[in-house]
Parts: C-alpha cells; structure tokens; sequence
C-alpha cells in the first residue's frame, strides 16, 4: 500500500492543527493584554470590544477580563 499522500496529508494537518493552538493561545493573551489598558475591572464597553473583535462569547470575555484584574 502507497501512503505517502496519506502521510503527506497527516503532517499538514498536524501541522495545521498545532498552528491554530499557537494562534489561540495569542489571541487569548492579547485579549487580556487589551483588558488590562484600562481600568481594573474592564469596563463592559471594553469587554464587547474584545468580544467583537474576537469572535469569544461574553461568557469567555468575562472570564478573561478576571484574569485581566487579577
């Protein structure tokens, strides 16, 4: 049996796959980071800016402006 494509496939998609935790991880630490210029809490205009611009549901948002204060 040939797999080199199916070998092929396998690494793009791990690799794919490895290149989206990186981007999480970055984007949920430049939430933060933007949860943290103003003040301690955020304010809610602040955490439905992140939300807008992330995609994360208000749910996540809240829990990252915690993290952000604390």
């Amino acid at each position: 049996m040939d797999t080199a494509k199916l070998e092929l496939a396998a690494k793009r998609y791990k690799e794919a796959v490895d290149a989206l935790e990186a981007a999480r991880v970055d984007l949920r630490a430049e939430a933060v980071a933007a949860l943290q210029q103003g003040a301690a809490p955020a304010a809610p205009a602040d955490q439905a800016e992140v939300a807008r611009v992330t995609g994360f549901s208000g749910d996540d948002v809240m829990a990252l402006a915690a993290e952000a204060a604390a």
